[in-house]
């Protein structure tokens, strides 16, 4: 691994000044992700910047009807948090499902929102496209884990549960940098890389993840997170889908459906929810939207496999919230 220095400031203004100061630094955490990207040498910061000594990062508080959550909360604390429990099970769901419990007692939930790609030609020693080359060379190569949607050059596929079902939930995410903080919709955080800016957020030189807010609904809404992978534990989806509905009646009045597994950023199945709008989850109305779930996808050579996949998901997630 390349030498770097480690620093830890004492508050958030010096944390951004310290990156400001070196364009190669990088935050850390958790480090479950950096340090694997660091030994593989996909990336090599002359100095990281440690968010570990500033307090309040890790707060975990209900307020008029939000739940806010600190970047630095790790999530085996979530997992067990009576707020998150009571309040959005379906995240609980979703982080029980993700890597091992190790990992999961020191990743922290801003750093699981910044994943980097897991693509394998981006983790391996090839200049791909979206660590500044010309080519993704998944596109006629291995590609059986790849988009199924996508719009961009790249066709990576985002890695984070906990960014699946928080998108489906509505959730916005708060960075702070020179210039002040700022809060946005995480529909509007994650985004399709570009040519002029090839990564999976909206995050700016400097700009550091401080929390994230869930409105919450209703006693008359209900959620769930499903997800496939190739292992029968701690590994990446295939496919995942977090499905929240909310009733009026028998009818379902509101409806967000969220995949992760199938396009570089947490992909809305528009066409899914419009399926939804004011019929009762019977089974037609399921097959519907199970349907509509993969509605302009464009499968690689080797994942088609995904679109039954999708289909297969998506039905059992919408069936899983038929109300008693």
């Amino acid at each position: 691994m390349h030498a770097f220095e480690l620093v830890h400031p004492a508050d958030l203004p010096e944390a951004i000044d310290l990156l400001r100061a070196s364009p190669d630094s990088r935050l850390i955490a958790g480090g479950t992700d950096l340090v694997p990207i660091m030994r593989s040498g996909v990336q090599e910061p002359s100095r990281l910047v440690s968010l570990r000594e500033i307090e309040g990062l890790d707060r975990i508080a209900l307020r008029d009807r939000t739940l806010e959550i600190g970047a630095l909360a790790r999530l085996a604390d979530l997992e067990s948090h009576s707020l998150i429990v009571d309040h959005v099970p379906m995240l609980t769901e979703a982080i029980a499902q993700i890597a091992s419990p190790q990992v999961r007692s020191a990743a922290t939930l801003g750093g699981s929102l910044c994943q980097a790609s897991r693509c394998w030609y981006y983790r391996g020693p090839f200049h791909c496209w979206l660590k500044g080359g010309e080519v993704c060379y998944a596109e006629h190569g291995d590609n059986r884990h790849h988009a199924l949607f996508s719009g961009s050059p790249c066709i990576t596929v985002h890695p984070s549960d906990t960014a699946v079902v928080l998108s489906c939930l509505g959730a916005s995410v708060t960075v702070a940098g020179a210039h002040g903080s700022r809060e946005m919709p995480l529909s509007e955080f994650f985004a399709l890389p570009t040519p002029g800016h090839r990564a999976l957020t909206v995050l700016e030189p400097g700009e550091i993840v401080t929390a994230v807010r869930i409105p919450l609904g209703g006693a008359e809404s209900r959620g769930i997170f499903v997800k496939a992978m190739d292992r029968a534990a701690f590994d990446f989806a295939l496919v995942s889908v977090a499905a929240l509905v909310r009733f009026d009646g028998a009818r379902v009045s509101e409806a967000r459906i969220v995949l992760g597994g199938v396009a570089p950023i947490p992909w809305q199945a528009r066409g899914s929810e419009g399926a939804l709008i004011g019929h009762s989850l019977d089974d037609p109305t399921i097959d519907r939207a199970a349907a509509a779930a993969v509605d302009g996808a464009r499968p690689l050579s080797m994942n088609a496999y995904k679109i039954p996949l999708t289909r297969a998901l998506v039905r059992r997630a919408l069936a899983d919230l038929v109300p008693p």
